[in-house]
């Protein structure tokens, strides 16, 4: 795990930083269906999981850019950015209706992401246990698929005053909408360091991905 300290006098967001870490501490969240009818289609021909696809696509997207690879140490009082940051997703267990958290490391290899992110799911299935370990996984994201329903908004809240800054993203199933697959994703970020621009920015780049990636 590297990471870069961030020089908050020469921020580009230097203002709007001071101002939702000391006057208004407060997240911004935005749901949007996005359209994953090629996606879905290239995990049928191709024999593989869409779930595992979707979940590369969005690792790579968050990875793009600084923006969304913050954190504050609250110790230090440092704003960082991580040179990676992994996703964390979940395994439903249906016979105890319980969730166990799965790291998976990012790589922008497609074929190891896919293998690896499959192995930590069998392996998460042999156990019952929440095992949720932020401290020694600070640079995972919130990765969460809500497999029961299409909706049409999600809001996730923390704590006031609590500098939480990696993104939380859910999405939920896709259902057909005049003729296309339509999922709905929901993108939570703190304010101090996303603004609606950074936030609806991510399913811009997830679409645009999801294009390039299933044209091969």
């Amino acid at each position: 795990m590297n990471y870069k300290v961030i020089d908050k006098e020469t921020y580009y967001r230097k203002g709007v930083y001071r101002h939702f870490t000391e006057d208004c501490k407060c997240s911004t969240s935005m749901t949007s269906r996005i359209d994953v009818t090629e996606l879905a289609d290239y995990s049928r021909q191709t024999g593989t999981k869409f779930y595992i696809n979707f979940l590369y696509l969005l690792s790579k997207v968050l990875n793009s850019r600084d923006d969304y690879k913050m954190a504050y140490l609250w110790q230090s009082d440092e704003l960082i950015c991580y040179d990676v940051v992994h996703p964390t997703q979940y395994v439903f267990h249906e016979d105890t209706e319980t969730c166990t958290p799965v790291y998976t490391e990012y790589t922008e290899n497609y074929e190891e992401f896919y293998r690896n992110a499959i192995n930590d799911v069998e392996e998460a299935k042999k156990t019952r246990e929440y095992k949720l370990d932020a401290v020694n996984h600070p640079n995972w994201f919130d990765a969460s698929f809500i497999s029961w329903l299409s909706y049409d908004s999600l809001n996730i809240e923390l704590p006031d005053g609590y500098l939480y800054f990696l993104p939380i993203i859910n999405w939920g199933k896709y259902r057909e909408e005049n003729g296309r697959l339509m999922m709905p994703v929901s993108v939570r970020m703190n304010h101090a360091i996303a603004d609606g621009y950074l936030v609806a920015n991510v399913f811009r780049l997830l679409e645009k991905e999801m294009s390039e990636f299933c044209k091969g």
